[in-house]
């Protein structure tokens, strides 16, 4: 499926090119300038210590949460410009990633040494996952629809939101859910590879307590050709991918105490798709290969608000649907994921400290013709106390899921730190977590390995770490220890039944790590590091075991795939009120692509250079850049398939108030 150019989409391209050469001259002389003449109380401030929900789901400093936690707000998202909420999340602390090409094509994420299965994302509260694979697909979701995305690392989330938190929790916020003025705004952007980008965004607000915001934007770019598999003498397969995106939100200030709202993000695409003829491997990629997709979430609430609690009940629904073609002949394999959401929550102010109590319905559809079962429903409540009192933060929580087709599940966190002066402080934290089964693991056919008997994986995960937080800094190291078991894996016996083995719960694995992290903001500059040092092992028993062909295996003590075992990243920024630039460099050390950790699994470690800024040209005229990879490091990220070199992003947005 052919994603074509017209010449005034080239001259377009052109243009903004024209005016990405400027960027730096400007922003230069503007920087000289606006420093000499400016007065702190007109510097752009930067909150070091952020309010956060994901952690304790109640508002609460990131000085007072136990697990480590991170925010992306909206000004650092700015530099995304024309690019997916994955994007985005690559460069933060403790995640790893691949990806088989560019924009919507197939990829994964880790976190702590857990993979996207075992890593819960929500939109506006809401679960957004595949249910027959597992993992989210956040490649398909836009930055420029995003207000912010909170990060909480290790498997506290767990207790407060129930399966597949194993790794964490990733919480991605619609845009327009802060609106404090009303203004109207359209941008258009063009990059590498024929990419552009045009949207529109109106919000408003007024003194009654009203808040709306519309966004809409469509992307598109031709790609490039990532396959190296096969020595062909073309590649003549398409790369594209176009999407239209689409944000709402809405909030309205009943009285004083009670306020209701909706939010919603919402993306239609295609993807070009490398794909081949597997009766004849020697021909070369199949032309029309493309899937479509719809990803999203909507949600409701109505909140309560007194002096002394919070109600809040929210009704969500998302969806992650595909369908993938090998021809233009719309025979397809379609895979439609929906998720219904209820729940209830009340946050209640104790003589000392805060109790967190709440109930909720799931009810996860799968709509597809190769499932034995398509549905599956949890019933769920949790409890959870939190308290900051003198030098002592703490946090509590408790939760249980009735399941459908299993047992049920009771999961648990308690973490405390103790602050040795206002600044400096230490903790630690505990949490048990699990993983549900995906639909492919239990309903799929015989040939996947697909066993309605298996149990949920589940893990003890321990936390400890001490933080520094000032005015002009945050400095924390974290490190933790996890135990995985129940893994689902292949029994590797293939019988009549199972010709390629039976998925059973047998695997374990080990993750240890030390994660820092250290941002500054000094006068007008930023600058900060992360670096990551991770150890996840295989701890299986292979007694017995042998592979497709027969022969004996023992991966006992392997590295686990795409965990490498160091990567980090520095960056330096200069901020003032119409200049915001910044420059990174990002490490990410060799690791094996598959469990055997021979010679032809591993991927060698590269580095890559990076810059973005925003500059506004006038009170109404804001121009954002990003150019990405300018060393042109050749790196792959999965064996046999290629990465983007040098490339640019770079748009206009025209503001009214």
């Amino acid at each position: 499926m052919s994603l074509s150019r017209s010449p005034s989409r080239t001259y377009l391209r052109l243009s903004i090119l024209s005016a990405l050469g400027l960027f730096a001259v400007n922003t230069a002389m503007a920087a000289t300038l606006e420093a000499t003449n400016t007065n702190d109380s007109e510097m752009p401030q930067v909150e070091l210590d952020k309010i956060v929900v994901t952690a304790t789901r109640t508002p609460t400093k990131t000085s007072n949460v136990i697990a480590q936690t991170r925010v992306i707000d909206s000004g650092e998202l700015q530099r995304y410009q024309g690019q997916s909420a994955l994007e985005v999340l690559k460069h933060q602390p403790g995640i790893s990633y691949y990806t088989n090409g560019g924009p919507g094509t197939t990829s994964n994420f880790y976190m702590r040494g857990y993979n996207n299965k075992q890593i819960l994302v929500l939109i506006d509260g809401v679960r957004y996952s595949s249910l027959s694979t597992g993992g989210a697909t956040l490649s398909l979701l836009p930055a420029d629809q995003i207000d912010r995305i909170e990060i909480l690392y290790g498997a506290s989330g767990s207790s407060i939101y129930g399966a597949d938190a194993m790794g964490g929790v990733i919480q991605v916020f619609t845009k327009g859910t802060n609106v404090d003025r009303t203004n109207f705004s359209v941008t258009v952007g063009a990059g590498s590879h024929d990419e552009y980008l045009y949207g529109a965004s109106a919000q408003f607000a007024n003194q009654t307590g009203t808040t709306l915001s519309l966004s809409a934007s469509h992307n598109e770019t031709d790609g490039y050709n990532a396959t190296l598999p096969r020595n062909l003498p073309a590649q003549t397969d398409d790369d594209g991918f176009k999407s239209d995106n689409y944000s709402i939100s809405f909030n309205q200030k009943i009285n004083d105490n009670l306020k209701l709202g909706v939010n919603g993000i919402y993306s239609k695409s295609t993807t070009d798709i490398d794909a081949y003829d597997d009766y004849n491997t020697s021909a070369p990629a199949l032309k029309h290969a493309f899937s479509d997709q719809n990803n999203g979430a909507a949600s409701a609430y109505l909140e309560h608000t007194n002096d002394n609690s919070n109600t809040k009940l929210t009704y969500g629904y998302s969806i992650d649907e595909s369908i993938t073609y090998e021809t233009d002949s719309k025979n397809g394999s379609k895979y439609d994921t929906n998720q219904q959401q209820i729940n209830l929550v009340r946050a209640q102010d104790l003589p000392i400290g805060k109790a967190i109590i709440g109930a909720e319905y799931l009810n996860q559809e799968l709509e597809s013709n190769v499932y034995t079962t398509n549905d599956r429903k949890i019933k769920s409540g949790f409890l959870g106390y939190l308290v900051s009192h003198n030098n002592i933060d703490a946090q509590a929580n408790v939760r249980y899921d009735d399941y459908s087709d299993f047992d049920s599940k009771t999961t648990y966190n308690l973490g405390a730190a103790y602050h040795l002066n206002p600044e400096f402080r230490v903790g630690a934290n505990y949490a048990k977590g699990y993983r549900a089964p995906t639909f492919n693991d239990l309903y799929g056919p015989a040939s996947w390995g697909s066993n309605p008997n298996l149990k949920p994986e589940t893990s003890d995960n321990y936390e400890a770490f001490i933080e520094y937080i000032n005015q002009t800094q945050s400095t924390r190291l974290t490190g933790y220890n996890n135990k995985v078991e129940e893994l689902i894996a292949s029994d590797g016996i293939n019988t009549v039944e199972y010709p390629y083995g039976k998925n059973i719960n047998v695997d374990k694995a080990k993750i240890k790590g030390v994660t820092l992290t250290s941002d500054w903001n000094m006068d007008n500059y930023l600058f900060g590091l992360s670096y990551d040092y991770q150890k996840a092992t295989d701890n299986s028993d292979y007694t017995g075991k042998v592979d497709y062909f027969g022969n004996p295996i023992n991966y006992n003590g392997n590295y686990l795939s795409i965990r490498p075992e160091h990567k980090g990243l520095v960056y330096l920024g200069y901020r003032l009120p119409s200049v915001d630039i910044r420059a990174e460099y990002q490490y990410v050390g060799d690791y094996y692509s598959g469990g055997a950790n021979t010679d032809s699994q591993l991927v060698d470690s590269y580095g890559l250079l990076n810059i973005s800024g925003n500059y506004k040209l006038t009170d109404n005229l804001s121009m954002t850049a990003r150019l990405n990879n300018i060393t042109n490091k050749k790196y792959v990220t999965l064996p046999g398939y290629n990465t983007d070199g040098t490339n640019f992003f770079t748009s206009l947005t025209y503001n009214w108030y």
